[in-house]
């Protein structure tokens, strides 16, 4: 029995008076039982398509993301609001896991939050009858479409749920999906009369801007000293993030980077920063930007191309989502394109180098022939091509061969908890305690909080010890190295490095099989990926968003009028004496008062057509640009 309307729900919980364009839609259409994939582009508010509706229902609403960090901070935004969460995610130690499916089934729960491969799992399965599920919601739904961008095996298990709850609704999200993925994810999830909400792909305050030059980095450098506001960089590699925010640095300008091989505090410190503005550029991988809702971002910039317009559109759409004027700017040389028409050779590695990679890998991890499955290894990519003499994206594309036909599975990280046995008796503990008075307080915190740590190591949380104790995390991990090398306990901190896990027993490399007709299949959809962001990469002069929402199956009738593109086609529409005169006369204001946009039109004598594109030239000219207030200014 419905208690609440979906609007009092947003009002109570998320403090809004409406919804934004397509969200209510989308929400009477769970309430009303259909199955429903909602197309929502990046910053589109995903996640309330699928809260408030869970809210209004009765029961759990269970989610499904591949994103373990992502699921942690809605669990932990959905608390703060007095809403009860569970997660479920890879790694978890047994007995966290039977301790949340039970409080899903039994306890008081509006939310369960489940990666992939964790539904699958017979203990799930085991305790999923039980469970009051009102929807199943799946995040990143293109992920179970092998013609997809971003393809993940483990999605592919979502559509079993419905044999066990054949009369749930599903809910898939996405922020970006071609006509055909579209197609595919409604049929690997069986959808029944099913429903399809989709935003227009345009964004009409934000300008698209490719930028060819024979020295990126030094364009890139101008860019940003002469742009406003916060703003983020993206690179392919690492290392280059580290290069570029020094260099930046030096420029004086306030960055700093970010990519998964960092801590996760640094990682969270980093990003806090610039999100509160303490930090104005972020250079990162892209492995930053995921839920991240920061609403003025006035610029992004690839330093490097990305190989489809999917992530393209993704990351450059995390500028300008509030709506204010922002631009996206993509950096390119000379080779930019032939390297892209180059990338599916490499990215689709042959046969013979996919067995020498499976080969090397169990030889690095000392996996037996027979052994293996559903272990999980530390690894280190880095390492590990320097110790078998091979090539690092070589080696990474044949991983993710053996990963997309469910061999093994790569994670970033695998959160996998800190890990407490004690190890000696109990006299030599007491003998400890009287030698060493300071641990004590740990030593029967620890005993108190956590049952069956002298039979097993048993995950434990610095945090909460931290807190109890009233220290500092730092302090408490001390502490527990000390203990460990006094030999009273055995302790394992939390891991957060790169992890392989085997799915399958290790074989003879000779005897490893790949799905040939299907690994061609998902090269040629990589190949016209590519060759689509190459296109877009060399397009000289058609409409940048009319190129972007033709691929995405969206057609629009007008030019943005904003983008590089369209700023040249108006320019030379427009009569030169006239944009001269136009350009003359707001140099002359603009070298005595920044003036607001509003006030332009009483300011500036001309038609404001084409006033407005003389702003747009000279801001692409980086003669002008707009300040934090939203005035403009002379550069």
């Amino acid at each position: 029995m419905v208690s609440k309307q979906p609007k009092e729900i947003l009002k109570q919980y998320w403090g809004h008076d409406s919804f934004r364009p397509l969200q209510e839609e989308i929400v009477n259409s769970i309430l009303g039982n259909r199955d429903t994939l909602a197309l929502l582009p990046t910053g589109g508010g995903k996640s309330v398509c699928f809260q408030v509706p869970a809210m209004v229902m009765d029961g759990i609403c269970l989610v499904i993301s591949p994103l373990i960090a992502l699921m942690k901070d809605q669990v932990e935004n959905l608390k703060q609001k007095g809403i009860p969460a569970l997660c479920l995610f890879t790694g978890m130690p047994y007995r966290e896991i039977v301790q949340t499916l039970r409080e899903a089934a039994f306890g008081n729960c509006k939310f369960l939050y489940c990666s992939p491969e964790r539904i699958q799992s017979s203990l799930f399965l085991e305790y999923l009858p039980a469970m009051n599920i009102s929807f199943i919601a799946i995040d990143e739904a293109h992920c179970i479409s092998q013609w997809g961008y971003d393809f993940r095996p483990s999605y592919l298990n979502i559509s079993r749920l419905r044999d066990h709850k054949p009369r749930l609704p599903v809910l898939a999200l996405t922020a970006s999906a071609t006509p055909e993925v579209r197609d595919d994810i409604m049929k690997q999830l069986k959808f029944r009369n099913g429903a399809l909400f989709s935003k227009s792909f345009a964004r009409p305050n934000l300008a698209y801007h490719v930028v060819q030059s024979d020295s990126r980095i030094h364009t890139l450098v101008k860019l940003v000293k002469r742009s406003s506001g916060s703003g983020i960089v993206y690179c392919k590699s690492r290392k280059r993030t580290q290069e570029i925010a020094d260099l930046l640095k030096q420029e004086k300008v306030s960055a700093d980077f970010y990519h998964a091989g960092l801590p996760q505090e640094t990682r969270h410190e980093r990003q806090e920063n610039w999100i509160r503005g303490k930090t104005r550029f972020i250079v990162c991988t892209n492995a930053f930007g995921m839920g991240i809702d920061k609403p003025d971002v006035r610029v992004v910039l690839h330093l490097d191309c990305p190989d489809s317009l999917e992530h393209y559109y993704q990351e450059a759409g995390r500028a300008g989502r509030d709506g204010a004027a922002a631009h996206a700017v993509l950096l390119t040389d000379g080779n930019t394109v032939e390297e892209l028409k180059a990338m599916p050779a490499s990215r689709y590695p042959s046969m013979a180098v996919i067995r020498k990679i499976y080969q090397a890998l169990g030889d690095y991890l000392q996996i037996a022939s027979g052994t293996g499955e559903e272990r999980y290894f530390d690894f280190d990519l880095t390492e590990f091509t320097r110790r078998f003499s091979l090539d690092i994206f070589e080696t990474m594309y044949a991983m993710q061969a053996l990963e997309q036909e469910n061999i093994i599975s790569l994670t970033e990280q695998i959160f996998l908890p800190s890990l407490i046995q004690f190890t000696s008796d109990r006299e030599t503990i007491e003998y400890t305690e009287s030698r060493h008075p300071a641990y004590e307080p740990l030593i029967k915190t620890l005993l108190r909080t956590y049952s069956g740590i002298w039979d097993q190591p048993t995950g434990i949380s610095e945090k909460q010890l931290a807190k109890i104790l009233r220290a500092s995390e730092q302090e408490i991990k001390a502490a527990l190295k000390f203990l460990s090398d006094l030999g009273i306990l055995k302790y394992e901190p939390r891991k957060e490095t790169p992890q392989v896990r085997y799915l399958q027993h290790r074989i003879k490399a000779d005897d490893l099989y790949i799905n040939q007709e299907k690994y061609l299949a998902r090269k040629k959809a990589f190949t016209n990926r590519v060759m689509a962001m190459a296109g877009y990469a060399d397009e000289k002069l058609d409409c940048r968003t009319k190129y972007i929402c033709r691929y995405f199956g969206d057609i629009v009738k007008n030019d943005c009028g904003i983008c590089d593109n369209c700023i040249k086609k108006n320019k030379a529409g427009a009569g030169k004496k006239e944009f001269e005169k136009i350009a003359e006369e707001l140099n002359e204001q603009l070298n005595k008062n920044d003036l607001l946009l509003k006030d332009i039109p009483a300011t500036i004598p001309g038609n404001p057509d084409t006033i407005h594109k003389v702003i747009s030239y000279l801001i692409n000219e980086g003669k002008i640009r707009f300040t934090e207030e939203g005035k403009l200014t002379r550069i």
